[in-house]
């Protein structure tokens, strides 16, 4: 099924969205890098923002300082967490056990 055509306006605004939410996960993954959010509160937030939701989890965990590509996939491997996991999709299981390996 081909995707309906759009009007330059709505293209223009559809490319400015999907670069806000691209922004705004990149804020996200750098203050996680040099620790000035916790994971919880990035797990609380993506509840409400649109964009956060849509972040990956593997993603997410690789922000993390001292925290790879395999350590990443073996943590996720361990909780349960598919590799093509979205933070929104994350259960009450899965969050709460993330955050108590990572705060």
């Amino acid at each position: 099924m081909p995707l309906p055509p759009l009007t330059p306006e709505q293209r223009s605004d559809a490319l400015a969205k999907a670069a806000a939410a691209r922004a705004t996960r990149a804020e996200v993954k750098n203050k996680l890098k040099y620790s000035q959010v916790s994971l919880s509160e990035v797990l609380q937030a993506a509840k409400s923002d649109e964009a956060l939701g849509k972040l990956k989890v593997v993603s997410l965990l690789e922000s993390l300082p001292g925290v790879g590509k395999a350590t990443a996939r073996a943590v996720m491997a361990e909780i349960g967490i598919s590799e093509a996991r979205r933070v929104r999709g994350l259960g009450p299981h899965q969050s709460s056990a993330l955050v108590e390996r990572y705060g």
